[in-house]
């Protein structure tokens, strides 16, 4: 398996734009718990944090999509380095305003222009997409960066609540800030390996590419998987407190990331050729019945090893989706589809958190895991939707995936 992923970094310039993308992935999670625990500290109110952080996910849910699809029209290098300057302009703006306690419209309009932070993951998958298209490596590497995705969700929230408790409440998202500034600047000076930009990166009506009936489909897939996500986060917290053992929360999640890790990097160097329609069906109705036993948890250890299963086959049902989108649009709009997927899955996981939160109020710790349930029910009838949609040369069998 090693000597699969070592295979990957024999083409030059991949471990340096990896590097860059390890960087530059982590303020994404860092940006909206630092926003939070800034807000909670200074002005004291759960309420204001949180709907300040719901607005950088809604203006990256809806900012992300466009400029990808600048990125597809004129190159990462030109278009990253104003992404991230507006988007850590927007990050500077609100934290000056909570410094000087400003009006509550900075902080919201400070949220929104952080929302301009371009999509890393889009930007790295299509670098390896350019490289490996076509060829048995190209499941490995979306295997290896949704690995990373994973990783960079695991350590940048704990990264952010840190810096703002142990040094000032500001630290988590100036260190966000800086982060984003250093690793787009090193992904954009990295020209060799970069998807080279065509300026007619438009269908002939100039449409997005979400206005294809697939992209939809595979797009609001990805808000149910997230949905799952977001809702076991928060359960998963509730359900520790309500245990009397909150930091055991940190255990439990680390179980759901280390489940999508492995199985991730195992279905990474798998060489299967059954198509990927029938792959989208098996990993749906897998991710499905994988939530049913998170209704049966009576104790911590229970939680572990069943948020353990139900992370089991969300790599696995990510890798074949952006399996299904590199070949589901236009090669010169690839950066634009697969944000849509990455921002629907971000959607997915505020949608859920929020769902979760009520159920959880109203109804008690374990009720919350009845929003997974939900979601992995959609996630299985989205797929076999997608499935049936999927155009023909979609159905052939591919040694890709």
């Amino acid at each position: 398996m090693v000597s699969a992923y070592r295979t990957l970094f024999s083409v030059p310039g991949a471990i340096a734009f990896t590097l860059a993308g390890l960087l530059a992935r982590l303020p994404l999670p860092m940006t909206g718990i630092g926003i939070i625990t800034l807000l909670a500290q200074l002005r004291g109110s759960y309420a204001l944090a949180g709907a300040v952080s719901a607005t950088f996910v809604l203006s990256y849910a809806l900012a992300s999509p466009r400029i990808s699809r600048w990125v597809d029209r004129h190159g990462q290098a030109k278009v990253l380095p104003l992404a991230a300057t507006a988007s850590v302009a927007g990050m500077l703006l609100l934290l000056l305003a909570s410094h000087w306690q400003a009006p509550d419209w900075l902080l919201f309009t400070g949220a929104a222009l952080a929302g301009c932070m371009p999509s890393m993951s889009a930007m790295l998958r299509a670098r390896w997409t350019v490289i490996y298209r076509g060829q048995a490596p190209l499941q490995t590497a979306y295997s290896l960066e949704t690995v990373f995705d994973e990783l960079g969700f695991i350590a940048g929230p704990p990264l952010a609540v840190g810096l703002s408790v142990a040094l000032f409440p500001q630290a988590g998202l100036l260190c966000a800030a800086l982060l984003l500034a250093l690793g787009t600047g090193m992904l954009a000076l990295q020209r060799a390996t970069q998807p080279q930009p065509d300026p007619e990166a438009t269908n002939s009506a100039g449409r997005s590419v979400i206005a294809a009936t697939d992209v939809r489909l595979l797009a609001v897939l990805m808000v149910a998987m997230g949905v799952i996500v977001g809702s076991i986060d928060i359960t998963s917290v509730a359900f520790a407190e309500q245990h009397g053992q909150p930091f055991a929360a940190s255990i439990v999640l680390s179980a759901y990331a280390v489940g999508s890790c492995a199985a991730g990097l195992v279905f990474g160097v798998l060489k299967l050729t059954t198509p990927l329609q029938r792959l989208l069906l098996w990993c749906g109705t897998a991710t499905a019945l994988c939530t049913l036993p998170l209704l049966l948890v009576t104790s911590l250890p229970a939680l572990a090893a069943s948020v353990l299963l139900a992370g089991t086959f969300f790599a696995p049902t990510m890798i074949v989706v952006m399996s299904l989108i590199e070949r589901s649009v236009p090669p010169r709009q690839l950066t634009e589809g697969i944000t849509w997927l990455l921002a629907g899955l971000n959607v997915g996981v505020a949608l859920g958190a929020a769902a979760t939160g009520q159920r959880v109020d109203a109804a008690g710790a374990g009720a919350g895991f009845a929003v997974s349930v939900v979601a992995g029910a959609a996630v299985l009838l989205l797929s076999i939707c997608a499935a049936r949609r999927l155009r023909p040369r979609l159905l052939q069998p591919s040694n890709a995936c």
